[in-house]
């Protein structure tokens, strides 16, 4: 079956997989979702993912670590907003500030998969890849 939103997809397998108080989740892997899943670790959203070789299949998976405090998931929205039907792009200066500042956008610019706090330091802007809060 073919996917027409990979990271979509990821998405709502984390999303999915919190709901049910899962440890982790295994996403088929990409280098563009190892990106997203670092900007993700570095703003405390996962506990972190591996590379996990799959015997069966030709591809590799990640293993997403989930977070949770107290038994309580750490990501409680998390919303895709560029899609490939509609890319939604922005300039540094107009970044979108998820809850006031609470939570983080992620964005892929000329330098990388940056969260939206990154991307106004370098001033760079680019394709708003989701909100998570």
């Amino acid at each position: 079956m073919t996917i027409s939103d990979p990271v979509g997809d990821m998405f709502a397998r984390i999303r999915n997989a919190q709901q049910r108080n899962h440890p982790h989740v295994m996403v088929p892997s990409s280098k563009f979702k190892k990106f997203v899943l670092d900007a993700m670790e570095r703003e405390g959203f996962i506990a972190g993912y591996e590379t996990v070789k799959n015997e069966d299949t030709s591809y590799d998976h990640l293993k997403v670590n989930l977070k949770y405090v107290h038994g309580n998931p750490v990501i409680n929205e998390i919303s895709r907003v560029s899609k490939p039907g509609r890319r939604i792009y922005t300039r540094f200066d107009s970044l979108p500030r998820v809850q006031n500042g609470l939570g983080v956008a992620i964005i892929s610019t000329s330098y990388g998969i940056l969260t939206d706090n990154e991307a106004r330091e370098k001033k760079v802007g680019g394709e708003i890849i989701c909100n998570i809060s």
